[in-house]
This record gives structure tokens, sequence and C-alpha cells, in this order.
């Protein structure tokens, strides 16, 4: 481990994730659920933004048992990393890419027959078996096989395929309230019950996403879908659990200008000064991720103090006022988004002023920004765009 002055990041604009945090969120989440049920870290979109390479093992390592994904890109990007690691593609995959995920010996979720058919032939002609996950609609209506009878049968004829295994069956609460929960677990469980009953195996239920998984423990069944309480954002509302942020979005002021009173900012002048001040150019813009819906609403963090985002936000670029912090010079660290403590806007609120929800926040971080992996506050690790980048010599 080392210090970040002995990485090379390229940028004064990076994210740091702290591993120590994610892997406590882990821990507390194996000891809510318990031993007997098993948690799937969702690793979609990047990690949520954290960089899903770089905090799987933190994951893996302190109590997960399944990396989930989205797409194929991002199955195949974990099996590289990590050949040994179990990773789910929970959303759909075209038949054409199919082979890969066989090469890669990645969990496919399935969702028709049609699909189920060629997937166990080329399985079949590659001389592999293909784990699956059947994906059972109860209510969501994104995807699954209908909530039906014709669905049993061809659940029952999919289990009976040469080259397919199903490893797992799950669907996807509304979570609308109490009442559509139980009515779709009540008709999940039905449908395993019938499935199980016609002779079918199905090793691991689950239904239960982060929210579920706190709110609902009667939901957890074999396995939850652990997302957002991995990554330390709270989403639930009846239970507790004692999970931390692991990101820290931060920049540095590299340029200051004086401007005096009356004189704008940016685009159009959208924004000017009612006061002769100060003006601090901050190397980030819409291009990293950030909302542009934040103009006139949203603070970063300079000397433990909060300053205003001024003018229209640019691609690259953001402007503040540095009035209220006469001291504020070039070079200062900037915190965009952090933790809550020390002045700082944390998720949470950063969300409720563009006006959507944290995993929005997080998922829209855009590759550009380093990620730095700390533990214990020392450097473990940089990823830039260009790879990893290593310790001067």
């Amino acid at each position: 481990m080392g210090t970040m002055s002995e990485y090379a990041t390229y940028r004064e604009t990076v994210i740091e994730v702290k591993l120590d945090r994610i892997a406590y969120n882990v821990e507390q989440i194996r000891a809510m659920v318990g031993k007997d049920v098993k948690i799937a870290a969702v690793v979609k979109a990047n990690g949520y933004g954290h960089g899903a390479v770089g905090i799987a093992p933190a994951i893996m390592e302190h109590g997960g048992d399944l990396l989930c994904v989205a797409t194929l890109s991002e199955a195949i990007e974990l099996k590289l990393a990590y050949p040994q690691y179990p990773v789910l593609i929970m959303g759909l995959t075209p038949d054409e890419y199919l082979p890969d995920v066989l090469q890669y010996g990645i969990l496919q979720t399935v969702d028709s027959l049609r699909q189920a058919r060629v997937l166990s032939e080329l399985a079949v002609q590659a001389g592999v078996t293909a784990g699956i996950h059947i994906k059972y609609d109860t209510g969501f209506h994104r995807i699954g096989f209908p909530d039906c009878e014709k669905s049993l049968d061809e659940i029952e004829e999919i289990s009976r395929m040469e080259g397919l295994k199903i490893e797992g069956i799950f669907s996807h609460l509304v979570l609308l309230d109490d009442e559509s929960n139980l009515k779709q677990y009540q008709a999940f469980t039905e449908a395993i019950r019938r499935l199980r009953a016609r002779g079918v195996t199905l090793p691991c239920c689950h239904l239960a996403d982060s929210i579920a998984s706190v709110d609902y423990p009667e939901y957890r069944m074999d396995m939850i879908r652990a997302g957002a309480i991995i990554y330390g954002l709270k989403g639930f509302h009846k239970g507790s659990l004692d999970i931390r942020q692991a990101l820290v979005f931060k920049t540095r002021i590299n340029h200051i200008t004086e401007i005096r009173a009356g004189e704008g900012v940016s685009y159009d002048f959208m924004w000017r000064a009612d006061r002769d001040t100060r003006i601090g150019t901050l190397p980030f813009g819409y291009a990293d991720g950030y909302p542009r819906n934040l103009r006139g609403k949203a603070f970063v963090t300079v000397r433990g103090r909060r300053v205003p985002i001024v003018g229209v936000l640019c691609m690259d670029q953001c402007m503040v006022d540095l009035g209220d912090v006469p001291e504020a010079q070039l070079g200062d660290e900037v915190v965009i988004y952090g933790d809550g403590t020390g002045g700082t806007l944390d998720i949470q609120e950063i969300s409720q002023l563009a006006e959507t929800n944290k995993n929005d926040i997080v998922s829209r971080l855009t590759a550009r920004p380093p990620r730095i992996y700390t533990k214990n506050g020392s450097v473990e690790s940089v990823k830039t765009m260009l790879g990893d980048t290593g310790r001067f010599q």
C-alpha cells in the first residue's frame, strides 16, 4: 500500500473507493441474513460507479457468494479478471453471443423456451453444461416467464434439456406496498411448489433486492441480491442495517478569477454575481457523470465549508463562488460527493437535489475519473481509463 503521490492518476478529479467500507458492508449484510442465505452482490453498471473489477475481491472475500451483472460485457470483464468467481447475467443475452456465455462459464438468465433450446444445443455441441437461472415474472412485467400454467410446462421442459442445469429461479418485487409484495411472494412460492412437484430441481430461489432484504426478512429465501447496500446506500425504510458509504468524489481548484458585482459566469450568463467575489474553476463536469440539472442547487465543500456551483455546468468544468471562503487557494481539495461529514454532501442529499435516486447518481459516474482504491487510508491501487497504474519508481 502507498500514498496517492506514488501513483499516476492523470487527473485532479478522482473517485476514491474505500474498500474497507465495502468489506464492512458485506460483513454487515452477512450478519443480517445469517450463514444459510447466500449473498449475490449486484455489481452491474461498473459496480454502481465504484468499479466492478476493483471492488470484487473485497466483496467475495468478506461474505459474497455470487456476482450479478446486467450484460454479457460486464460479465466477461469480471471473468477475465477473476475466472474463479461465479457471475450471473440477470439480463437477457442475444442468441449470437451465447457461445461467449459458454466459453467464459457465465451463469445466464433464461426467460423463454426458445432461447433455452438454442443454449442447450450450443452447450451440447461444445461439450459443456450451461448453468442458468430462470426469471419468473410475478408482476413486475419487465422480463421473465409469465405467471401461468404454460410457463410451468416450459420450465419443466427446460429442466430436462441436455447441456443445461437450472441453478436458480428468481423474480423481482415491485415494492409498491405490503399487500402487493405478499401477492408476488405467494405467486412465486406457489410456482416453485408446483415445479418441484413436477420433479424440477430448483437449488436457489431468490426474490429480495437490497430494500426487500432489509425491510422484509420473510422474503430472503435462499439468496438475496444485494445492490445499493453493498455500497453503503440506504434505501430501506422499515428495517435497519449499519452500512457506510464507500465512495468519495473529489477534485481540486485549478483556476481562480476575480469578478465584480454584476458580471456573469458561464453560458448565457445564467448567473451573475451580486457582489465582488472570486470564482473557482473545478476540472469536472457532466461528462464525468455529474447531474447537469444541479445548476443553482448544489454545493461542493472547500476547506470544510459549502460553496455553491454557479452558472451553467460545462461538459468538463464547473465554477463555484468562493466569496465565503476567502482563504481558498489554487490546488485546494474540493469534495463533490462526500459521506456527509465535514460539511460534505452525501449521495442521499445529492440525489434529492437532483430529483432522482441514489443508484442513478453513482451509476452515471463515467470511466473518466480515475478510481482510487484505498484500505484504512492507504492506497491499494489506481484504475484509470488507461488501465491500472502502478507506483512511480
